[in-house]
């Protein structure tokens, strides 16, 4: 396999074979994330993913049951190049049984329901959407580039289809607004439904715009009692029918899981004994992005 600069894949990834479609991020704006600023987003010819998956497929076509399909809104791929990596990846791994990829909510909306349809019959069939917020006011100051409505409507569109959705929510991003986001990003992951909800604490990263901001006085981390406060009103206030909750990521404090709502009451009671150092939480020097 061939890959372009720093890989980034969801936890639940850390399986899969990892295809790069494309390079980079065709948004790129949000001013928290450095994930994608040292490339220039471009599709990689279609030729060169085949060759990937060809090789793969010759070393390791048997054992191969996830492909994530990168970099950073890989959704964006024209359909041209989607058929083609979908169809080859079925015939070259026989045991493949989840292809998945990040998404902007803005490329679900681009993309027809009869091309949804199609990808998903295709074999797409789980998309990492990150809405890190349901707050419209913290959405814009984020640059997320789409609003909570938008993320509504492409959950509708990407259910229509028959894809999962794994929703991910970010700590801290609204800084003072914090009750507002979290109230507001419960309501979002009701509203979209998704499979899968996690939570990730954001980290100020040097060279983003939110750095910027934060040495300008102009942002602040909440310190971690509200930062779980947060969580606590997210994790009571959402109402999806049957989500998987994880806040396994390195970047929590305080690493969670169940189901929600089934499970609601055990996590509430477990952030509640954090709150009140019945828990530990993870140390500074085991948190990472």
């Amino acid at each position: 396999m061939r890959y372009e600069g720093k890989l980034y894949r969801p936890p639940s990834e850390a399986d899969s074979l990892i295809v790069q479609a494309t390079i980079g991020c065709s948004w790129n704006h949000c001013t928290y994330c450095d994930m994608y600023r040292d490339k220039t987003f471009r599709v990689r010819p279609l030729a060169e993913v085949l060759e990937d998956l060809e090789s793969a497929g010759a070393a390791f076509g048997d054992e191969i049951e996830k492909l994530f399909v990168a970099d950073g809104d890989a959704l964006v791929l024209p359909m041209d190049h989607w058929l083609p990596i979908l169809t080859r990846a079925r015939q070259l791994f026989p045991r493949l049984r989840r292809v998945s990829c990040y998404a902007m909510a803005r490329n679900v909306r681009d993309k027809s329901d009869a091309e949804l349809a199609t990808l998903r019959a295709a074999g797409l069939s789980l998309l990492y959407i990150g809405p890190e917020s349901g707050d419209d006011a913290t959405l814009k100051r984020i640059a997320k580039g789409d609003t909570a409505a938008a993320h509504v409507e492409a959950a509708v569109r990407a259910h229509t289809a028959d894809m999962q959705l794994s929703v991910i929510a970010l700590l801290g991003i609204a800084s003072e607004r914090w009750r507002e986001h979290a109230s507001a990003t419960a309501e979002l992951v009701t509203a979209m439904n998704p499979a899968f909800f996690s939570a990730l604490t954001v980290t100020v990263v040097p060279g983003t715009p939110l750095a910027t901001l934060s040495a300008r006085g102009r942002f602040a981390v909440p310190d971690v009692p509200d930062l779980l406060r947060e969580l606590r009103v997210m994790v009571s206030e959402a109402v999806p029918t049957d989500t998987v909750f994880r806040t396994n990521h390195a970047s929590n404090y305080l690493p969670l899981g169940g189901r929600l709502p089934r499970d609601r009451a055990r996590i509430i009671e477990t952030i509640d004994a954090a709150l009140d150092g019945r828990v530990p939480l993870r140390s500074e020097r085991s948190r990472g992005l």
